[in-house]
């Protein structure tokens, strides 16, 4: 049980381990982000962090609600003078991008992630840190532990596998919030204050193996490639780095048209919004072919890294002989096929945006390759902040698949999450602005956002929603680079605390 003492003293009662970030300004939200780091949260795997809620809530009195998916919501009456302004909600997702750095073995579920201060920086030991959105769920429990910040009375709203195609956000139950104004918590810059964003859709391409038995022994050959950047599908997307799974592609079509190849597996990911840092095919050459194969390959493989030296400088492309005893193989029929569809699948950014300038309104990640059973599968994720734009895309993914023929199909997955519009009427955003000069100095910028959050869920389901988003400077997601500026935070509390007291009518 967590005892009802503030936040910073309760280390011991916690039973966690010695305290990294204990020394970190803001301590009282850098406590509950230690709490959190120890607890597994990878997408759907949510229950320890939100026992963890739950526990919490339990302790303060709190109201709160817990749905089977375990998305939770806390809800907190006003403080003394704001117990009958409008309540406000606030927003957060629990879950975190689990990626493990190169050669880093470690246990999430077990572990959590081990976190450690790198000069102004937070990060963690070979792994994704998950200050997206573990940052803001711990700004939102700070609020909730408080008992000296003004607030209205509050509605958090703490979402799981948003990270998944934004799962939780779909199914969390609005009707049991009353609010009709509300900040979200899971932006990434400190200048910025959050106007609008984009939406996503998945779509997932198969085909089917058609698996074989090789006729005759050949020649095991293994395509690896490896150290690309990655990154997120949206805020990365623009930086022309590397993907893996286009590359991998690129290379099979070069060694097929270089000799008698069959695939016997390919994989490449690790989620389908996040950039693709790593892939690998397994294949089967004919013995007569195979050194020439492999030359045509290393060729490849030397110009390409030449077109992404300035993007991914690190980028790694092996081909190597294993020793290994291949079973079956892909028909030529379906190879082909896969090979084609990877080539010809957008990937990147489709088109700017003309009423935003500097932002793109629509690009497409290639984001997951696996063998799967009978088919190998291809994901990918369509952003855009205008939907017709966006199931345009999706039906180019469709048509693909339909001139591709037996053997191959197409269809989305998980969620059509939609935009956020921008509002120029927004009071949320007035009075965010002000706060925001008086406490940091500066004005804000304004941002409509090329990327696709949970925002769209809530206003469109909520009438009247007036939405707004704060961040804090978080660096390199859905990666093993992944960081947290803790001096922004440090900023960024005095704001939100502000934004707070302002909220009162």
């Amino acid at each position: 049980m967590i005892m009802d003492v503030k936040a910073p003293e309760r280390a011991k009662e916690t039973g966690a381990a010695a305290r990294v970030l204990e020394n970190i300004e803001p301590r009282e939200v850098m406590f509950f982000f230690e709490e959190l780091s120890a607890r597994h949260r990878c997408s759907q795997h949510e229950k320890d962090a939100a026992d963890y809620v739950a526990e919490f809530a339990k302790a303060r009195d709190l109201e709160y609600h817990r749905d089977d998916l375990d998305n939770m919501i806390v809800k907190k009456p006003g403080t003394p003078g704001y117990e009958h302004s409008p309540t406000v909600i606030l927003h957060g997702h629990i879950d975190m991008v689990c990626k493990l750095d190169e050669g880093v073995s470690h246990d999430f579920a077990r572990d959590g992630v081990k976190l450690k201060v790198d000069g102004d920086r937070i990060r963690a030991e070979g792994t994704t840190l998950g200050a997206d959105n573990g940052l803001g769920i711990s700004y939102m429990l700070a609020l909730l532990d408080s008992d000296d910040i003004p607030h209205p009375p509050l509605e958090c709203v703490m979402t799981v596998m948003e990270e998944m195609g934004k799962v939780g956000g779909d199914n969390v139950d609005l009707t049991k919030l009353t609010g009709k104004r509300m900040i979200d918590f899971n932006w990434i810059e400190e200048k910025q204050l959050l106007a609008g964003c984009s939406g996503d859709v998945t779509c997932r391409i198969d085909v089917d193996a058609d698996w074989q038995v090789p006729d005759d022994a050949g020649v095991a050959m293994l395509i690896d490639i490896r150290g690309l950047l990655g990154g997120h599908c949206e805020f990365d997307i623009h930086l022309e780095r590397g993907n893996s799974i286009a590359l991998i592609g690129r290379l099979l079509r070069q060694a097929m048209q270089d000799g008698a190849v069959r695939i016997a597996n390919v994989s490449g990911g690790v989620q389908n919004n996040v950039i693709p840092a790593e892939a690998e095919a397994l294949i089967l050459v004919d013995p007569d072919a195979a050194d020439t194969v492999e030359e045509a390959v290393r060729d490849l493989a030397g110009k390409i890294r030449h077109e992404f030296r300035i993007s991914d400088p690190d980028m790694r492309i092996t081909v190597a002989r294993p020793d290994v005893t291949i079973e079956r193989v892909m028909s030529d029929a379906s190879a082909a096929k896969l090979v084609q569809a990877i080539a010809l699948l957008p990937n990147g950014i489709i088109n700017q945006n003309l009423e935003v300038e500097g932002n793109w309104e629509t690009s497409n990640n290639i984001g997951l390759l696996r063998t799967a059973g009978d088919r190998v599968e291809i994901t990918s994720t369509i952003t855009s902040a205008v939907t017709s734009r966006k199931h345009a895309v999706l039906d180019q993914m469709m048509m693909l698949a339909e001139l591709a023929g037996a053997g191959v199909s197409a269809k989305q997955i998980g969620l059509d999450a939609p935009e956020f519009p921008w509002n120029p009427e927004s009071r949320m955003l007035e009075i965010a602005k002000g706060c925001y000069e008086r406490v940091m100095g500066r004005k804000p910028d304004v941002l409509v956002s090329v990327c696709s959050l949970e925002l769209g869920m809530f206003t469109q389901r909520i009438d009247g929603l007036d939405t707004i988003g704060i961040g804090t400077n978080l660096y390199d997601l859905h990666s093993p680079k992944e960081s947290m500026d803790h001096t922004s935070a440090a900023r960024v509390w005095p704001l939100i605390k502000d934004v707070m007291a302002n909220l009162k009518d």
